[in-house]
């Protein structure tokens, strides 16, 4: 069975196109019309080692806010759903990530319990088209959508780019880890025999 998901999602403020695979070799195509956003989508596409298409267009003329937010809440929903069930996933991962003078980590809990933490700061408004602030409001919304419980902490970090890819790198390792089957797990990871 694959592991995959495609949506369709517009309003008035964007078009995202998006399609996962969850066990993919870490292949993407992105254009999201922010330079930014678009390489780190490439990096947690790779260092997943998912397969990631995503096409989209938002009101980047009044700024990347609704654009990076909808694609978070785009990416959220389809890990859920190509994840269906959740039988014989790890469920937890958890992923240490240095990038240069960064070091990131990531926690989570596919467990369908939305709780966003995060502890990350950042010395510049914005990289290239993108305000950092940005950052939180993206896994905020995948974190809702995913019905994820994700941990999110920067120990330490100078420059902003390697902060924010050290956590998307983080996210991305952690994610491929709780996806994993895991064939001992029978149904679901839980006692309550649902996720």
């Amino acid at each position: 069975m694959i592991r995959e998901a495609e949506i369709n999602r517009k309003t008035k403020e964007t078009d995202i196109y998006l399609k996962i695979v969850i066990d993919g070799r870490g292949n993407s195509n992105i254009n999201t019309g922010i330079g930014f956003l678009d390489h780190m989508l490439a990096l947690f596409s790779k260092h997943g080692l998912f397969e990631l298409e995503i096409n989209a267009r938002g009101d980047l003329n009044v700024g990347a806010h609704h654009t990076v937010e909808d694609i978070g809440i785009v990416l959220g929903q389809a890990i859920k759903d190509a994840l269906g069930d959740k039988k014989s996933i790890k469920r937890y991962g958890t992923a240490y990530v240095p990038m240069d003078e960064a070091l990131a980590m990531v926690s989570l809990d596919l467990g369908g319990r939305p709780f966003l933490v995060f502890e990350a700061q950042f010395t510049n408004d914005r990289i290239g088209e993108m305000e950092t602030e940005l950052v939180e409001e993206f896994f905020r919304a995948v974190t809702v959508n995913a019905g994820l419980n994700l941990h999110i902490k920067v120990f330490y970090g100078n420059n902003n780019h390697h902060i924010i890819e050290a956590t998307f790198k983080a996210f991305a390792r952690a994610l491929d880890e709780a996806t994993r089957i895991d064939e001992r797990i029978e149904g679901v990871m839980s006692t309550k025999g649902i996720l």
